[in-house]
């Protein structure tokens, strides 16, 4: 057995040996461990049980997750957005129509539809001048859409902004949405 061995097991470390003052392995475990209680406690005191269990990030370690509840919605970021996206919704409308249209007219569908109600009506004369276009015109059709998507966009900003007014007095009374959060496992 070497000097240095047979000084710890006997328990009386030599005072010029650098290695007999280090603590020795047991003493070191007690204290990673001590450190670790140590800051598992204060991460603990450190999470709220609303906001769920804190966990850090590591190998094989579930991500983090977070419970919030939602208790406020500005409405005037509520109204903008909701106006862009209403206007946005107006102009896919306006121009689905008119697609619709261009396709129906270049397929013929309108002069199908004269040719079937000029049969109809004629009777023996021959002669007819409907022309569904005067009804259901291309710029009749496009001022209508147009019309409906200036109404729809005042009517979903205004119902939006009333909404989220709505929902800041009933998550006053009631608390609001709750929602858990967590990070991507990565």
């Amino acid at each position: 057995m070497s000097e240095r061995t047979a000084s710890r097991s006997q328990g009386s470390p030599r005072g010029d040996d650098p290695a007999a003052s280090r603590p020795s392995l047991s003493e070191r475990v007690q204290a990673k461990l001590s450190n670790a209680a140590t800051e598992h406690k204060a991460n603990a005191d450190a999470s709220d049980s609303r906001t769920g269990r804190r966990v850090t990030k590591g190998p094989g370690k579930s991500p983090r997750r977070a419970r919030l509840r939602l208790t406020r919605i500005d409405p005037w970021s509520v109204m903008k957005t909701s106006f862009l996206l209403s206007v946005a919704f107006g102009v896919v409308t306006f121009v689905a129509v008119f697609m619709v249209w261009s396709v129906l007219g270049a397929a013929g569908v309108w002069d199908s539809i004269n040719s079937t109600v000029a049969s109809v009506v004629e009777g023996d004369t021959n002669t007819s001048d409907f022309d569904v276009t005067n009804y259901v015109g291309m710029g009749r059709v496009l001022g209508f859409t147009l019309l409906v998507s200036i109404i729809d966009v005042i009517l979903l900003t205004a119902i939006a902004t009333l909404t989220a007014f709505l929902y800041n007095m009933a998550a006053a009374l009631l608390g609001g949405i709750e929602v858990t959060l967590s990070e991507d496992e990565r």
